[in-house]
């Protein structure tokens, strides 16, 4: 019987061979950019070409409409981010001083942010190995009287155990509310996340499975809710000509700049431009200090609408992928001892990126740069807060995210630019570092 060290030593030679095809070696995976399409940006130099059309019109409540229904739900909202959707949702439900929410780490700063802005307190729950998402039994030990919500991650697009999640919310009388900015189209019993909670908020952040560069929604069956979503959105500022225009031409310069036989040239010229570089990024200098930035709520653009409408009329093909692409990553990792995903019964994944274990995360990127550039969501208990404790976090709180998630895990990319060659060469990679 061959041992488990024998089965990696064999399993990375051939993985090796396979990623050293004629070809092969001229491929650069980036983490992003898969999801969009030529048309898609078609789409976007079209919008650029009329300004009249670019901040309002008739795609934003088309798009709208075709989220929601296709989450499942009745009412859709659309906004600059997920964390502006989050942050409505929050107000809506009548969330502010005094009380608190539940929060799983790892998580974002700006998710921290999106509560601390109402004037409640997060309090952080720790999570669980095998899923990356909350610790059920932890959280139910921080709930207080003051607690009004529970805000449940489905991270990397893995289902959270949804049932017990809303037993603990109907017993303690509190608010579940879905942090789904990973998991578009990840299903629990053969029903969409999303569509569980009091409401529920997507990203269509440039790294999600979906990109409209930035963008979020928030989304609720909950009719008195949604009216209440519907004056948040109201109330919120347009945004300018200016931003949008150069959040189309960052998704078109994304779409060249991730395409894997330029990336491995390409990203090197875009990283050498530093601050330098025009385009906008995801996160203000002010969100990851844990500071309010101005205009800080604003809705989502016509013309991002628009093309986030394209990829969500093809998002069955792009999920389909990303499920190949992760029961292959599944299959060649977990008989060589490389700690995989172990999704909750009766969940679906939608793998935004494929989360694994590693011994060495510097030792994986590097011996994968090659071949591919692995994500390291999360290498903090919050993403990218210069301090967690600007977020109100305290360390030593949270050992699981702290200890493991945020020191051992890697993601890798499962958008539709990945081929079998490129799932070669990444497997080689992560089974040679060790």
């Amino acid at each position: 019987m061959k041992t488990r060290s024998q089965t990696r030593s064999n399993v990375a030679a051939r993985a090796s061979a396979g990623g050293s095809r004629p070809g092969g070696a001229r491929r650069r995976v980036a983490l992003l950019g898969g999801s969009t399409s030529l048309v898609d940006c078609l789409t976007a130099l079209g919008y650029l070409l009329t300004p009249h059309r670019l901040i309002d019109g008739p795609a934003l409540r088309r798009y709208e409409a075709a989220f929601a229904e296709y989450v499942g739900v009745r009412h859709g909202y659309s906004f600059s981010g997920g964390r502006v959707a989050l942050y409505g949702i929050l107000k809506v439900l009548g969330i502010g001083a005094g009380d608190e929410v539940l929060v799983q780490v790892p998580t974002h700063i700006v998710v921290a942010n999106a509560i601390r802005y109402t004037g409640a307190r997060p309090v952080y729950a720790d999570s669980d190995p095998g899923t990356c998402n909350l610790d059920l039994e932890v959280t139910r030990r921080r709930i207080t009287e003051r607690t009004k919500a529970l805000i449940l991650q489905h991270t990397f697009g893995i289902p959270a155990e949804l049932d017990a999640a809303l037993d603990l919310a109907r017993t303690y009388d509190i608010d579940l509310i879905e942090d789904c900015v990973h998991s578009l189209g990840s299903a629990y019993k053969g029903r969409r996340v999303g569509s569980f909670g009091r409401a529920a908020f997507f990203s269509t952040e440039e790294t999600k499975t979906i990109s409209t560069t930035m963008g979020g929604m928030a989304v609720t069956n909950d009719d008195q809710l949604a009216r209440g979503l519907q004056r948040f959105q109201a109330s919120c500022g347009d945004p300018s000509i200016s931003l949008t225009t150069r959040y189309l031409i960052k998704l078109i310069v994304y779409h060249v700049l991730t395409e894997p036989h330029l990336h491995r040239y390409l990203r090197t010229l875009y990283e050498w431009s530093g601050r330098r570089n025009p385009l906008p990024g995801p996160t203000t200098e002010e969100e990851i200090r844990g500071m309010r930035p101005k205009q800080y709520e604003r809705r989502l653009s016509n013309a991002q609408a628009a093309t986030g409408l394209r990829q969500l009329r093809r998002l069955e093909g792009n999920l389909a992928h990303r499920r190949w692409v992760a029961s292959e990553f599944d299959a060649r990792l977990r008989d060589s001892g490389v700690e995989t995903p172990k999704p909750p019964p009766h969940a679906a994944p939608a793998y935004v990126r494929y989360p694994v274990y590693v011994r060495d995360r510097e030792t994986a990127v590097r011996t994968a740069a090659p071949h591919a550039v692995l994500g390291t969501w999360f290498t903090s208990v919050l993403e990218e807060a210069i301090d967690p404790s600007d977020g109100g976090y305290e360390a030593g709180s949270c050992p699981c995210a702290e200890q493991l998630l945020s020191k051992r895990l890697v993601n890798l990319p499962t958008h539709e630019r990945v081929r079998r060659i490129d799932i070669e060469a990444i497997v080689s990679a992560i089974l040679r570092s060790g």
